[in-house]
């Protein structure tokens, strides 16, 4: 259903507000040939009417030649801001960068972010965007869900469908998405709600049963059989099952990349408007499906690059694997116990 363009703006002020934005302050709006028209429209009102001074950076799009997705994450990490130094040097002496071309895992985005620029990434439909409109609440729950994540040093997760996994945390830095950003050098999502962090190097050992309803991205689907994921020395070793571990396998080995293969973050959703259903609701080209990674409860695992907590896995190929009905703990405490938020804190 469509959204107004005052009502997208109205929003755009409610999140740019949260995100601390204050006149006079320089805001890089960066776009590429597939941002969402009625986004970068309407945020320009939005930086205009808060006083902002606004500059807008169009790149070319890149890697749809390589990618086999049209999906923003189906080929991450390289960017047209390679080698373009002129942009490059002006998202460096912004205040605010608005991103609706998506920049993750890139070596220019830690660049940026470095000066002490703020940095929000908007590429969902109008719709969705609207309806997950981050809130303080949002930001309550997903902080206190971070330092509970930060402190810890064991993470497990279980299932019903079979998913016995194991991995020790504390190496790299907690993620945390609550949909605006507020801190100098910090990055965010709009819309998004979870936590996550990446597992010590070589830590993670067991099983993850990916069961049917399951979501695999950045194919944008949901699994029809259960696909068993083998993981020894943080590593993913075997992927087996029927067709859906075939089709896995196949497009994981394309990229001819053993770090496709490494585990990446891990954690679960926080988003009490997201919904597991609306996968299958909208087309599936137009955004990110921050719902399906944000939904309440679910356990979020990862595969490939991991740049983004200051790795060095630099792979293209990134997988994001909600699962639904997961038992989450941290050293023996439960955060999740089939697929539902535990502690009073996180509600």
């Amino acid at each position: 259903m469509a959204i107004s363009d005052l009502a997208l703006i109205e929003a755009w002020k409610d999140v740019l507000t949260l995100s601390k934005l204050t006149a006079g302050e320089q805001v890089c709006l960066l776009v590429s040939d597939d941002s969402n028209p009625q986004l970068v429209a309407t945020v320009r009102t939005a930086v205009g009417q808060l006083g902002g001074v606004l500059t807008i950076l169009h790149l070319p799009p890149l890697n749809g030649d390589v990618a086999l997705s049209r999906d923003k994450s189906g080929y991450v990490g390289h960017t047209a801001l390679k080698g373009n130094r002129a942009a490059l040097e002006a998202m460096k002496h912004s205040d605010l960068v608005i991103d609706t071309m998506l920049l993750l895992f890139s070596p220019e985005q830690d660049e940026i972010l470095k000066t002490g620029a703020r940095m929000l990434l908007a590429c969902e439909p109008p719709e969705v965007m609207l309806r997950m409109k981050p809130t303080l609440d949002d930001a309550r729950r997903a902080g206190n869900a971070a330092a509970r994540l930060a402190k810890a040093k064991t993470l497990t997760v279980t299932s019903k469908a079979g998913t016995d996994f194991r991995c020790s945390i504390g190496q790299y830095p907690v993620l945390k998405q609550q949909g605006f950003v507020d801190t100098r050098g910090g990055w965010d999502h709009w819309p998004s709600c979870f936590v996550a962090t990446w597992p010590d190097e070589g830590t993670c050992e067991g099983t993850i049963v990916i069961d049917t309803g399951d979501i695999l991205l950045p194919f944008k689907r949901y699994a029809r059989e259960p696909i068993r994921i083998g993981i020894e020395g943080g590593w993913i070793r075997s992927i087996e099952g029927g067709f859906e571990a075939e089709y896995l396998r196949s497009y994981m080995e394309s990229f001819n990349d053993p770090d496709a293969y490494a585990m990446a973050h891990v954690g679960w959703g926080l988003h009490k408007r997201a919904h597991w259903t609306t996968l299958g609701l909208y087309d599936r080209e137009a955004g990110l499906s921050m719902d399906a990674r944000s939904f309440w409860g679910n356990f979020l695992w990862s595969s490939g690059p991991n740049t983004e907590a200051g790795g060095t896995r630099n792979t293209p190929c990134h997988m994001d694997i909600p699962l639904r009905g997961c038992s989450l703990s941290l050293d023996g405490e439960p955060m999740t116990i089939d697929g539902k938020v535990i502690p009073e804190d996180q509600k």
